[in-house]
């Protein structure tokens, strides 16, 4: 019985039905279409997405105030989102052009990559470099820098 006393769960679940739900008008007032697809598409206006995670902080502010660790969580969890929903668009686009790029290049290489075998070992892993990313040392340690500072400010900040 509690999760249907759960206010901010359903603060988020009524966001995404109503911000879904009002894409189709809304829609309908710019292209003069109704256009019902909306109500399970991504995208368009309002990003449910971001209503969801705003109501959801919203109601654990109102319930559990804003001082709480859950309302902190709470937060950072829909700063996270709504700043990856304003940011993914821009990005699909991005890779959309790169991905034409490759497209169009790939013949290129093809043809390069036929001669490939006959090039000396020091040149075949100067070009594999740049395609491995980051060595497993390194990695390691970002991983240990990561933890490290979070003990260290934990530290610091409970004294």
């Amino acid at each position: 019985m509690d999760l249907f006393l759960n206010f901010p769960l359903w603060f988020a679940l009524t966001a995404i039905f109503f911000a879904q739900f009002v894409k189709v008008p809304l829609n309908f007032i710019v292209t003069k279409k109704w256009d019902w697809s909306l109500l399970t598409s991504t995208g368009g206006m309002p990003s449910s997405h971001s209503a969801a995670v705003a109501a959801l902080s919203t109601g654990i502010a109102l319930q559990e105030g804003l001082g709480s660790p859950l309302f902190a969580v709470s937060a950072v969890f829909a700063i996270i989102v709504m700043f990856d929903a304003t940011g993914v668009r821009r990005q699909a686009g991005e890779h959309a052009i790169v991905l034409n790029q490759l497209t169009s290049d790939f013949q290129r290489f093809i043809e390069e990559a036929k001669d490939w075998p006959e090039k000396p070992e020091h040149e075949k892993r100067d070009e594999l470099k740049e395609l491995l990313g980051h060595k497993p040392v390194e990695v390691f340690f970002g991983g240990l820098t990561g933890i490290g500072l979070a003990l260290i400010l934990y530290y610091f900040l409970n004294l």
